[in-house]
């Protein structure tokens, strides 16, 4: 799915690596991993105490950014990305 705007700034604002982040009032831990030229990138986040999970893949491409989740509805890792609260330490 091609996607612009909010959801790139959103992503791109997260950290690098190993994070805490809340959602709905759940705990998740998470890892975003970038590639050394920057046009990709993952995220898996799991809910801590639950069954929740968010994967995906992201690609910065020439003409567009492309948004590739992994086995979940394009809207659940939207709605995540946009809503949920990184932990500062």
């Amino acid at each position: 799915m091609i996607i612009k705007g909010e959801f790139v700034d959103a992503y791109e604002a997260l950290p690098v690596g190993d994070f805490y982040l809340r959602y709905k009032g759940r705990r998740y831990i998470a890892t975003r991993t970038v590639s050394d030229d920057g046009k990709r990138g993952w995220l898996y986040a799991h809910e801590m105490g639950g069954n929740d999970h968010i994967s995906f893949n992201f690609y910065k491409l020439s003409r567009s950014n492309r948004l590739k989740p992994c086995e979940m509805p394009v809207q659940k890792v939207i709605d995540f990305v946009l809503g949920l609260e990184v932990e500062r330490p």
